[in-house]
């Protein structure tokens, strides 16, 4: 089965706003809702936006995750709940 990006839904998004990392929870069709790490987006020198992968997270991304996950969490199994 090939991947149809109509069928890849957003739920949810957190952004860190001083470190640009995306927690975002998705649902592809009717598939469990799942989260996702990253991407990283930051403003270019031209002023365009720009993203790349979230790779090595910093003790700022974590904190701030740390801070958030309880509310990811709780969305999460808000989703589930509405499933059943």
């Amino acid at each position: 089965m090939a991947y149809d990006s109509s069928k890849d839904i957003q739920l949810d998004n957190w952004i860190n706003e001083e470190t640009g990392l995306n927690l975002s929870i998705y649902r592809y069709g009717e598939g469990e809702p799942k989260l996702q790490i990253g991407p990283r987006t930051y403003i270019k020198k031209d002023g365009n936006k720009g993203s790349t992968k979230p790779g090595r997270l910093t003790i700022d991304d974590l904190n701030w995750m740390s801070d958030v996950l309880e509310e990811v969490v709780d969305k999460m199994n808000e989703y589930f709940l509405d499933e059943k």
